[in-house]
């Protein structure tokens, strides 16, 4: 009973200083992931609170909700446009930044050959977590925060697909398999990973078309949030049992089913989906970087100094290399990547819980195993320390950020009229029921009626004065009429009123026009045309 507790105190502690931490860090305006790091080490001094960072807790506890959060919220179209380049940082990226890191460390004399490929295999995942609640913060554009999350996601599933290969022919079966022969070996790597790859999207893709079945035919929020729960943990067990690729598992039917629920379950679900969610993934980061921070040992870094610098160095210049040659490669191909968005994958390429993982889920049998797992430290502590803490100044450099007065103004000024609104008809209602005097409603009524008007009549000036901002109202205007279109097809299917086929072909024609819908200045219209219309 006495352990029980215990354990409950210490959550509560945990979720109470994850709270404090988060508000100290949105004053001082500094990604709170950086915060909790800094709290950890602060807390690794002290005695009372002590908790052991291991890889399952990392990999079976936190890693699937923190996968299946950030695939959950993928634009598809944006990650089918940016696809090509995606594919090229989070599979033959890899692989560059593995071989890189593992010649120079070898090269340098840190590290024999086998334990420096090692190295190259966990240190080559990137944590986009840092990053992207920098770009929400400081207004990055979509396209760039959905490049770096989806790069982050499918390069979490290749690493460790790549580490435990590595991990089997070298190590667990060394002898064997240096008698086959390195083509051998080779061959047989490609094999597991096309087999652990696939295999793991597969079981995704199919909880993700199982649970948008059966949300078309539920209607209660609890439900959903517990399928989908359900399939976050569920999807990567089942795809690690067979020995293939929970995380890809997780993004595939993460994807999935954030692409399609904007049909099949109604907005105040999907609302509620996305603040559960969303609450989920920031409890489990914060827990994790105080984690990572509580775990480490400065004697064994200050002992392994000389290391940590090399890496570092190798991890930078792996990173520099793929991206920028891979982004040539891209453009070869017909694709386009802009040099600053190179710039911030670049610099915002961290290391953080995934490599940990892997580190710690070593074999004591291992060769330098301490050695590597101090040099996952280093690495990580300097990625979060000192490139996420910079990289607010290279987004401000490159004009990556930030958006115009005139739009900040008009979100304010909507905010404020629909606040107005909402008032007004909540009010109204309660007159209806008898429950609020007529005659303080005639006044109040009046009040915000006439601020309604106003509060209408600037934004739609506004909208008018600033095309850019009229052209994004109109755009996201058009495309929630044409989702609202396919979710009324799919309701007049499912009740019989069109069939399968016409259903199927309308449902397609319509997310192409989705797909495609441009973004176009319109001419100026009327002034009542532009107010945003009450719901």
């Amino acid at each position: 009973m006495d352990s029980f507790l215990n354990v409950e105190i210490t959550i509560i502690e945990l979720m109470l200083l994850v709270s404090v931490v988060a508000m100290v860090a949105q004053r001082i305006r500094v990604p709170y992931t950086v915060v909790l790091v800094l709290v950890g080490l602060f807390l690794s001094f002290q005695s009372f609170l002590h908790l052991e960072l291991t890889p399952e807790i990392i990999l079976l506890i936190f890693l699937p909700p923190l996968i299946f959060e950030a695939a959950l919220h993928i634009e598809l179209g944006l990650f089918r446009r940016t696809f090509s380049a995606i594919l090229l940082l989070a599979v033959p990226g890899v692989l560059l930044v593995t071989l890189i890191v593992a010649g120079l460390l070898t090269v340098t004399g840190m590290l024999d050959w086998k334990t420096a490929l090692l190295f190259g295999s966990l240190i080559a995942a990137t944590d986009p977590v840092a990053v992207v609640s920098l770009f929400k913060a400081l207004g990055a554009p979509k396209p760039l925060a959905t490049l770096v999350e989806s790069e982050s996601l499918l390069n979490d599933g290749t690493t460790i697909v790549v580490f435990n290969i590595i991990l089997a022919l070298l190590f667990s079966t060394q002898t064997h398999a240096l008698q086959q022969g390195m083509g051998t070996i080779l061959i047989g790597g490609v094999y597991e990973f096309l087999k652990v790859a696939l295999g793991g999207v597969a079981i995704g893709l199919l909880f993700g078309i199982i649970t948008d079945r059966l949300f078309s035919v539920l209607h209660d929020h609890l439900i959903e949030t517990t399928l989908t729960t359900v399939v976050a943990y569920g999807s990567y067990i089942l795809a690690e049992q067979f020995h293939l690729s929970g995380v890809l598992a997780v993004v595939a039917a993460g994807i999935l089913i954030g692409a399609r629920s904007t049909d099949s379950i109604s907005p105040s679900s999907r609302t509620n989906l996305n603040n559960f969610w969303e609450y989920v993934a920031f409890l489990a980061n914060s827990i994790v970087f105080i984690l990572i921070g509580m775990q480490v040992e400065f004697a064994g870094l200050v002992e392994a100094a000389l290391p940590i610098a090399v890496a570092v160095v190798a991890v930078l210049l792996a990173r520099a290399v793929t991206v920028y040659g891979l982004s040539e490669v891209h453009r070869l191909g017909g694709g386009r990547l802009s040099r600053s968005y190179q710039h911030v994958l670049f610099w915002g390429g961290l290391r953080g819980a995934v490599s940990l993982a892997l580190a710690l889920s070593l074999n004591r049998t291992i060769p330098a195993r301490g050695l590597l797992i101090n040099m996952t430290f280093g690495v990580v502590l300097f990625t979060l320390l000192v490139q996420a803490t910079t990289l607010s100044g290279l987004l401000n450099r490159l004009n990556l950020v930030g958006r115009s007065r005139a739009s900040l103004a008009y979100e304010e000024k909507q905010g404020r009229l629909l606040a107005t609104r909402s008032a007004y008809r909540r009010l109204s209602e309660l007159v209806r029921s008898g429950i609020l005097d007529p005659n303080a409603w005639e006044i109040v009524g009046k009040e915000l009626s006439d601020r309604e008007q106003q509060l209408a009549k600037e934004l739609a000036g506004l909208a008018a004065e600033n095309p850019d901002i009229l052209a994004r109202i109109v755009h996201s205007t058009r495309r929630e009429a044409l989702r609202t279109q396919r979710a009324a097809v799919m309701n007049l299917a499912r009740e019989g009123l069109i069939g399968e086929g016409v259903a199927q072909k309308l449902y397609e024609e319509i997310a192409a026009e989705i797909e495609n819908l441009p973004l176009r200045l319109t001419p100026k219209p009327p002034a009542e045309a532009t107010a945003t219309p009450e719901p």
